[in-house]
């Protein structure tokens, strides 16, 4: 059984490769999806890592030339996703987290705002919030961010007084772990750089659909579409999933302590603070500068490495962003190569056909539905917006007039961050602040339904009245 799981995704390409070619497609692109959806499910059951997964696909469309006859046009689409601009912001954004964790910054933020806000269990569930939302723009790993950085801080509060996955966990250990997980998932909607598949996503939607979409005009719409979410995620849990206990004095009085512990804050975290307020202007006024994103995160980075906030090793060392980058890299390719294959107007012309009649709204309003909903079936968000959103590009696009499409992408791609909180595996805090053994799995599901219904819903209401 190990054994043909492990090989499942050369299985699936392979089964679908020797079926008839559909009418409407080359021999070539039949071949190229055969492999993409192989890829896909590689992605989703990691039989080896991820990056590999990506890397092996990208390799082997290249070598059997299926995008361009020319080797040299197979090698240059191959290689495509490194020269990415939006790879390499994801991959200064991981040594933006590197230098919260290294410096102390991301620990002292958490512990202030647990000192004061911490006096009951609600203040907890905010603080907890706040402290996802100050590190949110700039981490795009939600796991670094939060199961990295908040959760191993969260978890020294519950047995504090008596909550423990085995003795008492309604008293407050369940009710922080949801808070934890259900607010990391809002903040990783509310910034584009707060989660590495939304900067894959507005990548993949400028590649399939010529649509742009900046940091500042993420902004513009999200962060007013889930600034009220957010206030009301901590209290939403503690309605619907209360602690039994109600107060808290202990934990700001801990806070305090473990603020001794790390001293006077030091020089190295006033310039963490300095570059990232730099690196968020750059992001958000960067039209008006003249300034690149990627070229503004590529060079306050140099200045963390010069000044010695993180060291060069630091960079060279850190495998979790150099792993990123080259499965985001590869991904990039292979799903530019829907495109030029000519895949995606295919698959867009048949399910467009069947939503044809249909008014713009209902269209879009499905769109976001049903992109919500499947993501019950994956278990990383990165495999999720590799397989559906060009697909879903490709459905709106005969079906919409041309000024809807930049915000039917803006509402799937605004999305991504929302769906984490379906599942126990939904995104990659996930499965860390579950296997604290606070939430058992059928509430955790039962949870997840709950909340992912008001996260849909809160969707539904940003798309109504942005559309």
């Amino acid at each position: 059984m190990k054994i043909l799981l492990k090989f499942s995704p050369v299985i699936v390409a392979a089964l679908l490769a020797i079926l008839p070619t559909p009418e409407g497609l080359t021999p070539q692109a039949w071949y190229f999806l055969s492999i993409f959806v192989g890829v896909v499910v590689g992605l989703i059951i990691e039989p080896v890592p991820a990056a590999l997964v990506g890397l092996s696909g990208v390799a082997l469309v290249a070598a059997l030339g299926l995008v361009d006859p020319s080797p040299a046009a197979n090698r240059a689409w191959a290689l495509s996703g490194f020269s990415n601009g939006v790879i390499w912001l994801i991959f200064a954004a991981f040594m933006f987290a590197l230098g919260y964790q290294k410096t102390g910054l991301g620990k002292r933020i958490s512990l202030h705002l647990i000192r004061f806000l911490g006096k009951s269990t609600l203040g907890l569930g905010y603080a907890i919030a706040f402290s996802d939302a100050i590190l949110a723009p700039f981490m795009p790993s939600n796991t670094a961010r939060s199961a990295g950085t908040i959760y191993p801080i969260a978890s020294n509060i519950p047995p504090m007084f008596d909550s423990t996955p085995d003795k008492d966990p309604r008293r407050m250990g369940a009710y922080l772990s949801w808070v934890g997980i259900s607010a990391t998932c809002v903040t990783s909607s509310m910034f584009l750089t707060a989660l590495a598949p939304n900067l894959l996503a507005v990548d993949l939607i400028q590649k399939s659909s010529g649509i742009a979409i900046s940091w500042g005009d993420w902004a513009a719409v999200m962060i007013p579409a889930m600034l009220p979410l957010f206030i009301l995620t901590p209290w939403l849990g503690y309605v619907l999933y209360p602690p039994t206990l109600k107060h808290s004095p202990e934990a700001p009085a801990w806070a305090a302590e473990e603020l001794n512990k790390m001293g006077r804050t030091s020089t190295k975290e006033l310039m963490m603070l300095g570059y990232a307020v730099l690196a968020l202007i750059f992001w958000i006024f960067g039209k008006q500068l003249h300034v690149d994103s990627t070229v503004a995160a590529i060079s306050v980075l140099s200045l963390m490495v010069l000044t010695g906030v993180i060291s060069w090793q630091d960079v060279i060392s850190n495998k979790g962003a150099w792993n990123v980058l080259t499965w985001f890299a590869t991904l990039v390719a292979m799903a530019s190569g829907l495109k030029k294959t000519g895949i995606l107007d295919w698959v867009g012309n048949i399910i467009s056909t069947n939503l044809a009649g249909m008014s713009p709204v209902s269209v879009i309003v499905m769109l976001v539905i049903l992109f919500f909903v499947l993501h019950y079936f994956f278990a990383s968000t990165t495999a999720h917006t590799t397989a559906l959103l060009p697909l879903f590009m490709a459905t709106a696009a005969p079906l919409l007039p041309p000024e809807l499409l930049p915000k039917v992408a803006l509402m799937l791609a605004g999305s991504l961050g929302l769906m984490g909180i379906i599942t126990p595996y939904a995104t990659g805090p996930s499965p860390i602040w579950y296997g604290a053994g606070f939430i058992s799995q059928a509430r955790w599901w039962a949870l997840g339904a709950v909340f992912g219904l008001i996260y849909l819903g809160s969707m539904l209401v940003v798309t109504a009245i942005y559309v």
